[in-house]
């Protein structure tokens, strides 16, 4: 056999295997508190969930932050451990336990070996229930969280992010600032402002815990009950208000934030885009691929294969409560950064009408589907996927009835769903070296350069890294990422 007839011969793909999201079952208590519990076999390291409704989209805009700095500040220091004492603790568990805080919901997770479950659940529900939130480490927390913020504004990319939520949300919304907060509210946080926040989110009527792992032969739900059963509302509580994700209005249409000398432009172009719960789901997430979330997608045949202006372009809906930003995100090199934009409105335009091919389908389709099991091998995947379920408010079976609703996609129904995708009404947010690139970007717009302190003559001697994969982030139209627990 020639090597021509090998390659006439190679064996195709085979069928995808069948596959079913772990099932979980569910348990309320007396108290209110929902206990999802999951099991699965051979995952001897479990993993156990404390979450709380309430995250950085449902703070005061004055204290933008504090719910951030509250998850970190929890595991700082209980009514009977200092800091020191919980990491001695956990650790002679084997454990870790940590905690965060999203848009919409706060979280306690602990990681642990099936035999110290009842011992990390006991560490758990300390942490949740009797906080301290330390003067001394509340302050070190909140001047790390400044020192943060001023490497975000030096990092083109966290820059190019943080613009582009202010350039696509109303100044009213909380999406238009990061969720860590912003250097005019941070130094405000003190214990006082914690104290007065954590309260807020320790309603066990609205919280759930969620366990997973290899737990064959133990009475988690009991378990749960035993640590926080008397658990105890402080009153009725009230409905949470909705999220305010209103899109900016007016305004330039084209933002750069100067770098001066930059021999790259982290672009950034979108608009607000859609909610998760919307009946073409399905649909949306096999037209994000076929757009930009594969690397054969359409902006990275033309960008990267067809005109070499990026190493990696990625484009997608952050799906949210409530409606999340669409974006395509790339780093391209400065003297491109007028042809790289116009060719992805162009690729933006044309996704409306121009219907996917059967090999642009399949290939979205197959990858879809194939990877979809890899997201959930480990106890704390499959954790990050339920607490994804309850913050979304999604039903319990949403991720079973994920692979057949992709497989069923068709290309009329990925054509209907591009049409979330607006190109006129794109914001355009750019990183760069405006005096280079400014004259170039006004067909798209007015342009609004900001200068910033920070940035100016930071690049002096600084290695090309254009295009590069850092440049793009993984798929925000994932569905079974955790409860939105973003980046500062």
């Amino acid at each position: 056999m020639t090597g021509l007839d090998a390659l006439e011969t190679r064996p195709a793909p085979r069928a995808p295997r069948a596959y079913h999201f772990p099932g979980f079952t569910r348990t309320v208590l007396p108290n209110g508190l929902t206990v999802l519990v999951s099991h699965l076999p051979r995952r001897p390291l479990l993993t156990a969930e404390i979450l709380l409704e309430g995250g950085a989209g449902a703070e005061p805009a004055a204290a933008a932050g504090v719910t951030s700095l509250t998850a970190e500040a929890l595991t700082e220091g209980t009514s009977r451990r200092d800091a020191i004492g919980l990491i001695e603790a956990s650790e002679r568990l084997g454990a870790g336990i940590q905690a965060s805080a999203g848009w919409e919901t706060t979280a306690v997770t602990v990681d642990v070996p099936r035999r110290n479950l009842a011992a990390a659940l006991d560490l758990l529900a300390e942490v949740v229930l009797e906080p301290t939130f330390p003067e001394d480490e509340v302050t070190r927390l909140r001047q790390e969280r400044l020192n943060d913020l001023l490497q975000g504004r030096a990092d083109p990319r966290r820059r190019a992010e943080r613009a582009f939520a202010a350039s696509v949300y109303a100044p009213a919304s909380p999406f238009a600032r990061p969720a860590a907060g912003t250097e005019e509210t941070v130094p405000g946080i003190d214990r006082a402002t914690i104290l007065e926040r954590y309260p807020a989110l320790l309603e066990p009527r609205r919280a759930t815990a969620i366990v997973a792992g290899d737990l064959a032969d133990l009475p988690v739900a009991e378990m749960v009950a035993e640590r926080f059963g008397a658990w105890a509302s402080a009153g009725d509580p009230a409905e949470p208000a909705p999220l305010d994700a209103s899109p900016a209005r007016g305004g330039a249409r084209v933002v750069v934030v100067d770098r001066p000398g930059s021999p790259q432009t982290e672009v950034r172009i979108g608009h607000v885009g859609l909610a998760r719960r919307i009946p073409d789901y399905h649909a949306v997430v096999v037209m994000s691929a076929i757009l930009g979330g594969l690397f054969d997608s359409r902006l990275q045949r033309l960008l990267r294969e067809e005109r070499g202006y990026t190493y990696g372009v990625h484009a997608a809906f952050e799906l949210r409560r409530v409606p999340g930003p669409f974006a395509v995100r790339m780093a391209v090199q400065t003297d491109v950064t007028v042809p790289a934009i116009r060719d992805a409105l162009d690729v933006l335009a044309r996704m409306p009408e121009v219907a996917p091919t059967g090999a642009e389908l399949d290939a979205a389709r197959d990858f879809l589907i194939g990877v979809f099991p890899l997201r959930f091998e480990s106890a704390s995947q499959v954790v990050g996927a339920i607490a994804g379920l309850v913050g979304l408010g999604l039903p319990d079976d949403e991720l079973d009835r994920y692979r057949p609703a992709i497989a069923a996609v068709t290309a009329e129904q990925v054509l209907a769903a591009a049409s979330h995708v607006r190109a006129a009404d794109a914001r355009i947010v750019l990183v760069g070296d405006a005096a280079r690139i400014e004259a170039g970007l006004r067909e798209f717009g007015e342009v609004e350069v900001v200068h910033d302190p920070v940035l100016a003559g930071q690049v002096a001697g600084e290695p090309d890294s254009a295009g590069s994969d850092e440049g793009t982030v993984p798929a925000a139209d994932d569905p079974a990422r955790p409860a939105d627990r973003p980046e500062a």
